[in-house]
């Protein structure tokens, strides 16, 4: 005789179906879980980016996830002074990222116009590994650690993941995603994105 719930009905049923696998989330469910996996309720923002653009020479907008413009990379400075200028919506300059230093694989300098700036470094701790940290000029330090090259890797700070870089959330050719924690310093993560986009890309 099976077991009976306090209203009188088997609960065996119940409890094989509690004991049976979860059917796999749609992409829907996907998105709202890889969300709340760092961010609170799901808060963190995501970004879309596109591979190589600074390559292309022209303006590139940063949009979020809803097609919103965020930020502009105006690669046309790239004729007149190798240098990636990031700026917000008004025109205000962000970050400046000299191209000659991305092409140096094992260093690269994130110059913040007001903010702190930060220099990207070989991780010595994984010298085997594909990890880097980013040294903050105000003595705060960052890792990222996964594959570079195929855009799939995540921003650390401490035990904590702040950033995500992944494909998983577009579907269009030469896109792939940045999620960034709620409140977290956006432009910063953008900007190493672009850095290691370049480099990697370089390099091969």
């Amino acid at each position: 005789m099976g077991l009976r719930d306090r209203r009188g009905g088997d609960a065996t049923p119940a409890a094989a179906a509690a004991a049976a696998p979860a059917a796999p989330l749609g992409r829907r469910e996907q998105r709202q879980t890889d969300r709340q996996e760092f961010g609170r309720r799901g808060s963190a923002t995501t970004y879309k980016m596109q591979e190589k653009l600074a390559s292309f020479g022209d303006d590139f907008w940063i949009e979020d996830d809803g097609g919103a413009r965020k930020y502009k990379v105006n690669g046309k400075m790239l004729r007149v002074r190798d240098t990636l200028i990031f700026e917000d919506l008004n025109g205000g300059e962000l970050v400046k990222l000299q191209s000659k230093a991305v092409s140096i694989r094992d260093k690269m300098k994130i110059e913040r116009v007001n903010g702190v700036s930060a220099l990207i470094v070989k991780d010595l701790v994984n010298v085997l590994g594909d990890d880097f940290a980013i040294k903050l000029d105000d003595g705060r330090e960052l890792h990222m650690k996964g594959n570079f090259l195929d855009h799939e890797y995540s921003f650390y700070e401490g035990n904590n993941k702040v950033g995500e870089v992944s494909k998983k959330w577009f579907r269009i050719r030469d896109t792939y995603g940045v999620q960034i924690e709620a409140g977290y310093d956006d432009i910063l993560l953008l900007a190493c994105t672009v850095a290691m986009d370049q480099s990697s890309h370089d390099a091969v």
